[in-house]
């Protein structure tokens, strides 16, 4: 792995630090009168999620990770495993496990595409699109009368995600939902 200086670190790099693979968030460079000059850096761990502050000179030098996204295609569930297919060579085909899809299996068909990032060729991490589009599978009736403004009722998708949508939605409807806070965005066409 080739090594860069910490100061031509940018946000959204990802280098390794004390053994793991952690994202520059921010960076800061304090130069303190005629002291030697300092590099604050916030690094997301990418395996934890843990966020941490580390103080650094900016001469020193770190380790940089490349990271490879590909695009899959999830294709069924195994017991606790999730399997997904390369699409550039429709024959290599990677498990993942449910600790590392988690609550994002909520927001994926069968014959979805995903993107999965790799390092050193093993998955990392799973990356959904913005938005997907869902089939409404369980709500309560209209309510007559109801403003849509005001008014929102729970539903449960074809995946088992439950959200909460206008009145005006039923049962075989298919909704769009966005992944990153899991909110109904509007009707899909």
């Amino acid at each position: 792995m080739p090594s860069v200086l910490y100061s031509s670190l940018r946000k959204g790099m990802v280098i390794v630090e004390e053994g793991q693979l952690c994202q520059v968030i921010s960076r800061e460079l304090k130069t303190p009168g005629n002291l030697p000059s300092k590099l604050w850096l916030k690094l997301k761990n990418l395996k934890t999620g843990y966020v941490l502050d580390v103080r650094v000179h900016p001469e020193d030098k770190v380790e940089q990770a490349y990271l490879e996204t590909r695009d899959m295609q999830y294709l069924y569930k195994d017991a606790d495993e999730y399997v997904f297919m390369d699409k550039e060579t429709f024959t290599e085909e990677i498990r993942l496990r449910d600790d590392m899809v988690g609550e994002m299996s909520l927001y994926v068909k069968e014959n979805e595409d995903i993107s999965v990032t790799f390092h050193d060729g093993q998955a990392i991490s799973v990356e959904l699109p913005q938005t997907v589009i869902l089939e409404v599978t369980e709500t309560d009736p209209a309510l007559k009368g109801a403003t849509a403004a005001a008014q929102y009722k729970s539903a449960t998708l074809e995946t088992g995600l439950k959200i909460q949508v206008p009145p005006h939605i039923a049962i075989g409807d298919r909704v769009t939902v966005d992944t990153a806070e899991g909110k109904y965005t509007g009707k899909a066409k």
